[in-house]
């Protein structure tokens, strides 16, 4: 993905800041929702996370599939991707991008019986720990980012997203 410009406004460099980009309708006001996930990995201690900056784009299934095509090789959209910056100036950390595709995201809260702020913000956090270097291609790398995942949502009071595949797989 392209890099961003930090904007006019001066970031703070004790937090890490959203830069939201509107690409696709019909996202409403997430703004502090977006600010929210990001202040709670930051004061979440996340190996890996810094006071900087992200970029969030708030695009469409239609974006999300060309960028999972030509970066993944997967003709298909899905509800987020995380493309970490990869050289940045000493002064501005940033971090990189989560773009979000709307239509994916509220078919899966809606599949899943999920509130879609519930589910958006597991998205978010999910992307900024992809943009500090985890992963969950292999299982053992998987339950470490799902850990660090379940950690953040609960101290916003959101129930761990993994727990009802668990029990499902149990039955």
């Amino acid at each position: 993905m392209p890099d961003h410009p930090a904007g006019a406004k001066e970031l703070d460099r004790a937090q890490l800041c959203a830069e939201i980009v509107v690409h696709s309708q019909g996202w409403g006001e997430i703004e502090p929702l977006v600010q929210k996930c990001f202040d709670t990995v930051l004061n979440a201690k996340v190996d890996g996370v810094t006071p900087g900056a992200a970029t969030v784009v708030l695009a469409d299934d239609a974006l999300l599939r060309q960028l999972n095509r030509d970066f993944r090789g997967l003709d298909k959209p899905t509800n987020v991707l995380s493309f970490p910056a990869e050289e940045t100036p000493a002064e501005l950390v940033t971090m990189g991008d989560i773009i979000l595709a709307r239509e994916t995201c509220v078919a899966e809260a809606k599949a899943g019986g999920l509130s879609f702020d519930h589910h958006l913000t597991h998205l978010i956090i999910h992307g900024l720990l992809h943009l500090a270097g985890f992963d969950h291609e292999a299982a053992a790398e998987a339950e470490i980012m799902e850990a660090e995942e379940t950690r953040i949502l609960a101290k916003l009071g959101i129930a761990d997203p993994y727990r009802p595949a668990l029990e499902t797989e149990n039955q």
